[in-house]
């Protein structure tokens, strides 16, 4: 037998597991076809997960792109569909909530696991406008959706999403008059919870870490704590100095200058770990005990403060459950069959 001979035997699939055909270069449609004795044409709807193709030949028919790495040509699935199977989240790298990126991106990859979106993140920084990097990728088509953070009331980014008809959904909302998608975590009941939960512990002078007072979360986390004090008519503190994007070192500074006021603060809510941690850092500087001189609060978004001593009464945010949440929403608002009030959703404040 000539050596041609044998190569042509070993390109034939034997009991029925079938053979790579190319041993270098890109897999193709036309490769999956000539393996399983399909046309191009069934190859293409069966990955597309066609309906009228039989549920087996599917089966087989992902089962040998997966083994021979076949990827789409995104360009020519573009050019032909308008599609670009891109989901694009726009993160900004938060310091002082641990573990932001990494719990929302899980939860976005287990919403998009099994459809044909993959995620792209697009970072943003705080010293770039906002809207930059929405207008290139809307503008130039790279994402079927966009999922954006840290939202403002009359945020600019949703408004040119609204007006282009493009899927978004924020996390975070905004108040504008056109509804969008959004999920959203209750601040002012985190605020308002934390607040009375110091009250319970005696506190009668309570302090609070905000945001930039741009972003719309500000002024829920404001609300809350401000309807706890008002209940009680207690003395309070909200520094100006410093905000939940400050360095941990500049929050150390300023609670370490409150705890040596004669009328000091006697307790502290906290938008993040880190923020808490600085703050029990200011603390343990000035000789004051946590849970006995000083009281805090914390929001908490991963298992550090487990590990912490003494404990700090904390309550949990599920940045996880938030991006599983925003895919889905994202999807359904892409397949357009979903009324936008029922793509908008508000976690519940749990403890930890």
């Amino acid at each position: 037998m000539t050596i041609d001979k044998v190569r042509r035997r070993r390109r034939t699939p034997s009991d029925g597991a079938p053979k790579p055909t190319v041993s270098g270069g890109k897999p193709t449609l036309k490769t999956i076809a000539e393996m399983t004795g399909l046309a191009v044409t069934t190859v293409s709807r069966a990955l597309a997960g066609d309906v009228q193709i039989a549920l087996d030949t599917r089966m087989r028919v992902s089962q040998v792109a997966a083994e021979i790495g076949y990827l789409p040509d995104r360009a020519a699935q573009r050019l032909r569909t308008g599609k670009t199977s891109v989901i694009s989240l726009i993160l900004y790298p938060h310091e002082e909530i641990l573990g932001y990126a990494t719990s929302m991106i899980k939860g976005l990859t287990e919403a998009l696991r099994d459809t044909s979106y993959h995620l792209v993140i697009t970072p943003h920084f705080s010293d770039r406008p906002q809207i930059e990097p929405v207008r290139h990728i809307m503008r130039n088509r790279m994402a079927d959706g966009l999922i954006f953070t840290r939202t403002e009331p009359q945020d600019e980014r949703a408004k040119m999403l609204l007006e282009n008809d493009f899927p978004f959904v924020c996390h975070g909302r905004t108040e504008l008059a056109t509804p969008h998608p959004f999920v959203d975590y209750d601040n002012y009941t985190f605020a308002y919870q934390a607040a009375r939960r110091l009250i319970e512990a005696g506190c009668r002078k309570l302090a609070i870490i905000l945001p930039p007072g741009q972003f719309t979360f500000a002024s829920h986390m404001r609300h809350g704590f401000m309807t706890a004090i008002r209940e009680e008519g207690l003395a309070y503190d909200i520094p100006d100095s410093v905000t939940l994007d400050s360095k941990s070192d500049a929050l150390r500074a300023c609670f370490y200058d409150r705890f040596g006021e004669a009328n000091r603060i006697d307790g502290v809510i906290c938008g993040g770990e880190v923020v808490a941690m600085a703050v029990m850092a200011a603390a343990y500087d000035r000789a004051l005990k946590p849970g006995e001189d000083v009281h805090i609060v914390t929001k908490q978004t991963s298992g550090l403060f487990d590990q912490v001593r003494p404990r700090i009464p904390t309550i949990y945010e599920d940045l996880s459950e938030a991006g599983r949440l925003m895919g889905k929403v994202l999807l359904q608002r892409i397949a357009g069959e979903t009324p936008v009030t029922d793509l908008q959703h508000l976690q519940t404040v749990t403890d930890f």
